[in-house]
């Protein structure tokens, strides 16, 4: 469906033009007309997918329409769990208001507080926020969601692993105003239809995948190989297939130094991103990865959501995640807006338990690569522990493991496919 068929506003359609978008993915088709007849909404749909847009537009125009001239209160508030997705949401909005008398603003931990407060204190009409530091605004008095009416949970699932449970209801608790709730998340557990329950009115329910599949956009394949030989393989595959722009995911922020650093001896570029790194060096380093100063970005979970870098090719799992839904939201990183994508997983023995919950949770059986030259040893296919984990990794896994046994036990009648992507050859190490 064209763009130009679903009546948004002339001002906005100019902005989405400008934008170059033609046509509606099937996530804005099902979410604009559901919003714009002021219904709640539990959408599910795959990272990539149109998502922001699915929900702002159709905001936009309602707010427009019954915006007072020269008053900007916050009608519609957008909470995210990240910076970076944050930053992604306004960003996107920004573009679609260019042409229209509408205030937007974004507040993240990490940025300056004094700025922030003077940004809200002239007023914004659409506020992106993440729960943490929407609530020291409003402790501060330096906002008021007392007129909001219509509020959006963006990743929502992500809030909830990450423990906002408890500020998004403090956040709903300051929203006196009649409003619409919007609930877009990647998939749909049992913690987030709990919060659905609770906060949602009588709710339409999109899906536009089946629930944790992957996008048939992204090559998948599994890379069997030892632990200590990882970052060797890492390079090789990048260096063999001469890949420009690959995202890597890191198990720790210790992990992704090392291998960042281990990247740039091997003569390739590289750039970090995770926790320990200023707001500002962190958008320097993503900056750096756009633009192609950088091959490489070696992040840990904090890009998994957020990062919206445009024609992203390749994402390599250096470590799996710990949870396997993270599996599909780290990969949806690439194969976006109908675009191909490759993800590659370097898995040791030690992996393999993360891996099988992985092929059960997304209903798919991988074929175990081996590169030539990187054959593993009798003692290296035995290295089935977690003792080559820190202890903060421990607990992480212990911790985790009663959720994904739960998974595992609601999709074991699963029938996998297999996947036999084929090998490329092996280069000299740099």
């Amino acid at each position: 469906m064209s763009v130009d068929a679903i009546g948004l506003s002339a001002d906005l359609l100019k902005a989405v033009k400008a934008c170059g978008y033609k046509n509606l993915t099937p996530i804005q088709q099902k979410s604009i007309p559901l919003i714009r007849r002021g219904h709640d909404l539990l959408a599910s749909a795959q990272t990539g997918t149109g998502k922001t847009a699915a929900f702002s537009l159709p905001l936009i125009d309602l707010i427009a329409d019954k915006k007072a001239k020269g008053n900007h209160q916050v009608k519609v508030l957008v909470l995210t769990p990240t910076r970076e997705l944050a930053q992604q949401v306004f960003n996107n909005i920004v573009a679609y208001t260019q042409f229209m008398p509408l205030n937007a603003g974004v507040v993240y931990g990490g940025g300056a507080m004094p700025s922030q407060a003077k940004m809200l204190k002239q007023g914004v009409d659409i506020l992106v926020a993440t729960p943490g530091r929407l609530l020291e605004h409003s402790t501060l008095h330096n906002v008021s969601l007392s007129g909001v009416e219509h509020v959006v949970l963006d990743e929502a699932d992500r809030m909830l692993d990450m423990g906002f449970l408890t500020d998004i209801n403090r956040v709903f608790d300051l929203i006196k105003h009649k409003h619409q709730t919007l609930l877009y998340s990647a998939t749909f557990s049992n913690k987030v239809k709990t919060l659905a329950n609770q906060i949602l009115h009588t709710p339409k329910t999109i899906e536009v995948a089946k629930q944790n599949s992957t996008s048939g956009k992204v090559k998948q394949a599994v890379y069997a190989v030892s632990e200590a030989r990882k970052r060797e393989l890492l390079s090789e595959i990048i260096g063999v297939n001469n890949w420009q722009q690959v995202l890597v995911f890191a198990g720790t922020k210790e992990s992704a130094n090392v291998i960042a650093k281990e990247l740039k001896l091997d003569g390739i570029k590289a750039a970090i991103c995770h926790g320990d790194k200023s707001q500002g060096a962190r958008n320097k380093a993503l900056e750096q990865f756009a633009e192609g100063q950088v091959r490489v970005l070696v992040a840990t979970d904090v890009a998994a959501r957020g990062l919206d870098i445009p024609d992203l090719p390749y994402v390599v799992n250096f470590h799996l995640p710990f949870l396997a839904e993270d599996y599909v939201h780290r990969i949806g990183r690439t194969g976006r807006a109908g675009k191909t994508g490759t993800a590659i997983s370097l898995v040791s023995p030690k992996d393999e338990k993360f891996m099988a919950n992985i092929e059960t949770f997304i209903h798919r059986k991988f074929e175990r690569i081996v590169m030539p030259g990187y054959e593993m040893t009798a003692d290296e296919m035995a290295e089935n522990s977690t003792k080559t984990f820190d202890k903060s990794s421990q607990n992480r896994y212990k911790t985790t493991q009663a959720k994904n046994r739960k998974i595992a036990s609601k999709n074991k009648s699963s029938q996998p496919s297999r996947n036999k992507p084929s090998a490329k050859g092996r280069s000299k190490r740099r």
